[in-house]
């Protein structure tokens, strides 16, 4: 009998629930109606949409009010840098803190920033990949706008002191802007516990649907707009809104959040199991904190080995891993984010990245573990100089 195929990139995407798929087809099909429309088409579209955003606020601890939906996490995270950069602007400010593990739609935004004018200090971060709050706080001088960090790291899946750093920012009237892709759904995200001002969220990364996304704005913060058009959400973002798709990731979040401390806790020690089993491999080094790290993800480097290589080498027995960021899949430079952690060129390259989700179980373990170790040594092979 064929094996069935072992999905561990939930990092990169996740499957749509079929909780979130059964939630969205009516808004396909039978409520299709244009939300901005005054007939009972469109208000029946209109309330599903208020019903959505009520949904994510709840699980957010927010107020409906706060959350406006996006295409995805990318445009979350520009809108509220760039947005945030204009406030502090106005004000004199002009200093952007961030990190150097962030996400590229994070980093990126601040590489246009700089072009306009802005001065980014990137605080980089220990060993085991996790950001000293000191070390933000040092950077952040009485001319800072924003400080940027992510809640857990996309690569690595370490988890950051955002709540300290919060905290910090609220008392020095400094926005707050993390990134929490990669850690909604997985790890308790309560807006006002994290001090948060901005807060980015993507649907895809939790069992919702792709080409949606989450801006949450603290009451009080007004955000230049991104998009400039309509009067789509509250006349911030224009843009007919993807009804369907905010449906979808409403239920998603929800379903996560609301079995999200027993999932957690089964996958850690999938986790923990694979990651001893990996690290079992000779030449091999765990990327991140062992411990404070999302419960389905690990990196590992592999000496003498390509990560790419590795990949097609899992693909061919039916494993889904990936070597990094699918945002930069195909680039040959090393992850940003390994290198930031001090790991030679060589050994960044050899990067495996493993993110287990809910559905994957001890026997998708085992069998990692079983294919790796042939496919480590294949990889050496193909590598070693003819």
């Amino acid at each position: 009998m064929e094996q069935q195929p072992i999905y561990a990139d939930n990092a990169a995407t996740t499957s749509l629930s079929e909780t979130a798929f059964q939630a969205m087809k009516p808004y396909f099909t039978e409520y299709y109606g244009n939300p901005s429309n005054i007939y009972s088409l469109g208000r029946q579209a209109k309330r599903a949409l208020e019903t959505a955003r009520e949904t994510v606020a709840d699980c957010l601890g927010a107020q409906p009010s706060e959350i406006f939906f996006t295409s995805c996490g990318s445009e979350s995270d520009n809108w509220a840098i760039k947005g945030a950069a204009a406030i502090g602007a106005r004000q004199g400010r002009k200093r952007i803190v961030t990190t150097e593990i962030e996400h590229h739609a994070v980093l990126n935004a601040c590489r246009t920033l700089e072009q306009h004018g802005f001065t980014v200090a990137r605080v980089g971060v220990r060993a085991d990949g996790i950001v000293r709050t000191k070390d933000v706080k040092t950077a952040a001088l009485p001319d800072t706008a924003l400080v940027s960090v992510m809640t857990a790291n996309n690569e690595i899946g370490t988890i950051q002191p955002v709540a300290e750093i919060g905290s910090f920012c609220r008392e020095h009237g400094v926005l707050f802007h993390t990134d929490a892709v990669q850690a909604a759904g997985h790890l308790p995200i309560a807006v006002n516990e994290l001090h948060a001002d901005l807060l980015s969220l993507s649907g895809h990364k939790f069992h919702g649907p792709k080409g949606i996304g989450v801006l949450y704005v603290r009451r009080g913060v007004t955000l230049e707009n991104l998009i400039d058009g309509g009067a789509q959400e509250r006349g911030r973002r224009a843009g007919t809104e993807n009804v369907a798709g905010a449906v979808g990731l409403a239920a998603a979040l929800r379903e996560c959040c609301g079995h999200r401390e027993e999932t957690a806790a089964r996958l850690t020690v999938l986790r923990d199991r694979l990651m001893d089993g990996m690290l079992k491999i000779p030449g091999s080094r765990l990327n991140g904190d062992p411990a404070k790290r999302l419960p389905g993800s690990v990196n590992v480097s592999f000496e003498n080995a390509d990560g790419e290589t590795l990949v097609l080498l899992l693909d061919e027995a039916g494993i889904c891993a990936s070597s990094g960021s699918a945002c930069t899949a195909g680039s040959s430079d090393p992850s940003h984010v390994l290198l930031a952690l001090g790991l030679p060129r060589e050994l960044a390259r050899g990067s495996l990245r493993v993110t287990l989700g809910d559905r994957n179980t001890e026997a998708d373990v085992e069998r990692i573990l079983s294919v790796l170790p042939g496919a480590v040594e294949k990889a050496r092979a193909l590598d070693r100089p003819s």
